[in-house]
């Protein structure tokens, strides 16, 4: 009984002692492959934020063409959007319809990870971690992912610096600490779920939603809202991804704000959304596990 306690003490401990000032401070020192170094926080990039934006618009069409079926409501009300997609809807359609006259199979939709390949040519998943006693990883599961890719978004609640975030942080190893001290809680479960699904309904815009809400379960809408998952890397796991922070500007399309994983908590103050994007920082083939540093430490 005493050792199972222990055990379930120490796990407890091992997902809270990243967030643990004093241990993170005694720690930095001897744990520099973890770290990663950058000038200031505005130069904490590793690709820009025209080449994110890209990347996500890019994505994003492919799935709101993928479901363009469902989108009825969106197009009822805003039919200048049929219009501005018709040429991709019809490039699209006529792909499907080549495959399925050659594999002489009716005609289905492809799975959001299948767009995601189709898209930028991998996919991902979750999984069980490599590391022992990780408990869930991320793997690219199909294709290849060069270097200065965005790979994963982190998904949750974003609070800024005075927002209150106790009661949701108590036992909780997903909350990610930006440079400028916003925090994004990736929690999919408990209280932070709730809060997540309350802020979306009250953002929600007649038909349009504001964010995803499908990372809260099992059948992702985007498949790319996996990054609260992607494990830390020890000195036997090397980094091969990196956080970065991204505003979403506010010209971003309406119609793919339902594929964002992220939703600020209070709008007292108005500013754009925050979202963390995961870059790769080496090439990564078939069956690799994602790491990512420990910390951003701004010289």
């Amino acid at each position: 009984m005493l050792r199972a306690l222990l055990r379930a003490l120490r796990r407890r401990w091992d997902s809270y002692k990243y967030r643990f000032v004093p241990w993170v401070a005694l720690n930095l020192r001897r744990k520099r492959r973890t770290i990663r170094y950058v000038p200031e926080s505005s130069q904490d990039k590793i690709i820009t934020d025209e080449d994110v934006f890209a990347t996500l618009l890019k994505v994003f069409k492919a799935l709101f063409i993928n479901d363009f079926s469902r989108q009825t409501h969106i197009l009822a009300i805003l039919p200048e959007i049929k219009c501005k997609y018709l040429e991709l809807l019809l490039t699209v359609e006529l792909e499907r319809s080549t495959v399925n006259s050659c594999n002489h199979q009716s005609q289905r939709l492809f799975s959001p990870e299948e767009v995601l390949f189709n898209t930028l040519g991998f996919s991902i998943t979750r999984d069980r971690s490599s590391l022992v006693s990780a408990g869930t990883g991320v793997f690219v599961t199909k294709g290849f992912v060069p270097k200065g890719t965005v790979v994963s978004m982190y998904p949750g609640t974003v609070y800024r610096k005075y927002e209150p975030i106790f009661f949701q942080s108590l036992g909780n190893p997903f909350i990610f600490r930006c440079i400028d001290g916003v925090l994004i809680d990736g929690n999919d479960k408990g209280l932070s779920r709730a809060v997540y699904r309350s802020c979306s309904r009250r953002d929600q815009l007649g038909p349009f939603q504001m964010s995803d809400v499908s990372w809260l379960t099992a059948a992702l809408q985007n498949p790319l809202a996996v990054g609260q998952y992607v494990n830390n890397c020890s000195h036997d796991k090397a980094a091969n991804v990196c956080y970065q922070e991204f505003d979403v500007p506010g010209s971003f399309p309406v119609e793919l704000k339902q594929y964002l994983p992220n939703i600020v908590y209070s709008h007292a103050i108005q500013s754009h959304l925050r979202c963390v994007v995961l870059v790769t920082l080496r090439d990564i083939k078939q069956g690799e596990e994602l790491f990512s540093n420990y910390f951003t430490v701004v010289k």
